[in-house]
């Protein structure tokens, strides 16, 4: 009898319920269970996994790790799929393979190369993939100093931090003055540069931000499987351009996803993403981790989370290629469980079937869906 699978997913984002569910409803009908921990009580995934802990507040990155060997161990984690500490994470990867446990994220090189977004876009010029032009910035002069330039070249300035995910951050420079055209509609990404400016000039620490130019349309994500052996399994790009998203398979995206990844190491699930400068792709971010919307693939008939927890396990499933690619969709929210209670319920007994569990009454809370989308 095949054993079930134990898969731990840390302090991540609420559409990876999406992820889990994909897991269970692996092609090789093997069983798996899901941990999930978090430091918010009310999110999706804990109450959408088979055991769930809150996550204790304030801990080191080395008080991380002793947290999180110490979850392996009692829970009996086969494969760990680490988010938040993934760096100081993966530099123990020995302690965890002690513990029976597999690591699904790259070594901790990769890792380091792509935490900073300077040493990122300087290592994959070096390899010939295409950047697009930035300065780091610290004061307001530098900032004032990098706009000044990319408006002479025609461009509309924007800056990111230096590190960081999921565009936190992220802002759009304008010279049009504050007016209550700002305060009408929704808010967007504009800020206004005499605002910035003041706000650094003010500040008592110094910022390390990225300036660039806003980069156009679309946007490709490309999501990579690779092995410990660097090579690709699988790699298909996402496009968005606007409300519509779509699939592709073109090399122009594709083949520098595939040479970053394998040159670099991103063992199994990360997520490359281009946007165009000028007629030319270029890179935007690297996420060294499984993309939100990874869960999305199935509409091109592939289970890329069960793929990885394959690979993690030395189960090889060899280079995976979509039967199909979906048709065009565009991002609806659906209502997920949550608990009314601040913690899941948990399975008595690690032997119970999963079908014994029964969920007390639930809130809602609206997670993106991609797997249901609505075609455009």
């Amino acid at each position: 009898m095949v054993s079930r699978v134990r898969v731990w997913l840390n302090r991540t984002y609420a559409e990876n319920v999406f992820f889990m569910d994909q897991l269970r409803r692996n092609p090789s009908d093997r069983a798996v269970d899901i941990h999930a921990t978090h430091g918010d009580a009310d999110s999706p995934v804990l109450a959408a996994a088979d055991t769930a802990d809150l996550e204790p507040e304030g801990l080191s990155p080395a008080g991380y790790v002793e947290y999180a060997l110490d979850q392996c161990r009692r829970r009996g984690i086969d494969v760990f799929v680490p988010r938040l500490h993934q760096a100081a994470i993966v530099a123990h990867r020995a302690d965890f393979a002690a513990a029976g446990t597999a690591l699904l994220a790259p070594p901790p090189e990769a890792v380091a190369v792509f935490h900073d977004k300077v040493i990122a876009y300087e290592a994959v010029q070096a390899i010939g993939v295409p950047v697009p032009p930035w300065r780091r910035v610290r004061t307001a002069d530098e900032l004032v100093s990098a706009v000044e330039e990319l408006e002479a070249d025609g461009h509309t300035a924007c800056f990111k931090p230096a590190s960081g995910a999921g565009g936190v951050g992220f802002r759009v420079i304008t010279r049009t003055p504050f007016s209550l055209a700002q305060l009408s509609g929704f808010p967007a990404p504009y800020v206004q540069l005499d605002m910035v400016v003041e706000a650094l000039e003010q500040a008592d620490e110094q910022v390390d931000w990225l300036v660039m130019p806003r980069l156009e349309q679309p946007e490709v994500s490309v999501d990579c499987l690779t092995g410990p052996d660097n090579r690709i399994r699988l790699s298909i790009g996402r496009t968005k351009n606007g409300r519509r998203r779509g699939f592709t398979l073109q090399e122009q995206w594709l083949e520098p996803a595939r040479r970053i990844a394998e040159g670099f190491g991103l063992h199994y699930l990360s997520n490359i993403q281009f946007r165009m400068f000028g007629d030319v792709p270029v890179l935007m971010d690297v996420n060294t981790r499984p993309a939100g919307g990874l869960h999305q693939l199935s509409l091109c008939g592939v289970n890329a989370p069960w793929a990885a927890v394959q690979l993690a396990l030395g189960e090889d499933p060899g280079e995976i290629v979509p039967p199909f690619l979906g048709q065009d969709y565009a991002i609806v929210s659906g209502p997920r469980q949550l608990r009314a209670v601040s913690l899941p319920q948990q399975r008595v007994e690690e032997t119970e079937p999963l079908s014994a569990a029964v969920p007390a009454p639930v809130d809602s809370v609206e997670v993106g869906q991609a797997a249901q989308a609505l075609p455009l």
